[in-house]
């Protein structure tokens, strides 16, 4: 009797497809459309927030052929097109990391993010300034809104130099950074720089005791 019921459990695993004996991995639905809506849920019907890092069946469902769902993080880059409507199966692996989904169309508000195990913290935000000089005898460093500077913080800025004047030039230096612009020249340009504490210095290199000003970095 033992043996005839071994036998019958060993018939019955070799009528199990491969996939089918393994473990199944955890399902993931996600939807886009028909309005402007876009979601990732859990198996428990939860918005996911956060998720174990790991090996993951994800049911795409494209309701709309204005929107499509794009998934994005590490490892991860996985996409229905706009002219799909219909259902697809992804099968990603998460690893630690953030991760995006978002209608390319339509990203400004129809998106969202989550996490998988521990994620890097993330990079130092760039703060922004604007240097200008000319097309008068003028020089200055503001903030975005053209504000004046009291000080600034150590850390990473990205600086954009208005150079309006074929006289006159912007030269930064000092706190971690020592950039100028041509004295001939006209144009716009971009410096990616890292602040350091100490003091930032600006100045045209054709009148640099009357065009000039400082700012701490501290």
């Amino acid at each position: 009797m033992r043996l005839r019921s071994l036998l019958v459990l060993a018939a019955a695993a070799a009528l199990l497809t491969p996939g089918e004996a393994l473990a199944q991995n955890p399902r993931l639905q996600a939807t886009v459309g028909p309005g402007f809506t876009i979601g990732l849920r859990g198996p428990d019907g939860s918005a996911v927030t956060q998720l174990a890092p790991g090996t993951y069946d994800i049911v795409v469902q494209d309701l709309s052929e204005e929107h499509n769902f794009h998934l994005q993080g590490p490892g991860v880059n996985e996409a229905t097109t706009l002219a799909f409507v219909g259902t697809v199966t992804w099968t990603v692996t998460f690893t630690d990391g953030r991760y995006t989904f978002v209608c390319d169309p339509h990203s400004a508000h129809m998106n969202g993010r989550f996490t998988a195990g521990t994620p890097p913290p993330p990079a130092p935000a760039v703060k922004r300034l604007v240097a200008t000089v000319g097309p008068k005898a003028v020089i200055t460093l503001r903030d975005p809104r053209g504000r004046r500077l009291s000080r600034l913080t150590p850390g990473r800025y990205r600086i954009v130099v208005r150079d309006r004047s074929r006289v006159h030039n912007v030269h930064l230096a000092g706190a971690g950074i020592n950039r100028k612009t041509t004295k001939v020249g006209r144009g716009t340009v971009t410096w990616n720089v890292r602040l350091r504490a100490g003091t930032l210095r600006w100045w045209s290199d054709a009148s640099p005791k009357k065009l000039r000003g400082s700012v701490r970095v501290r």
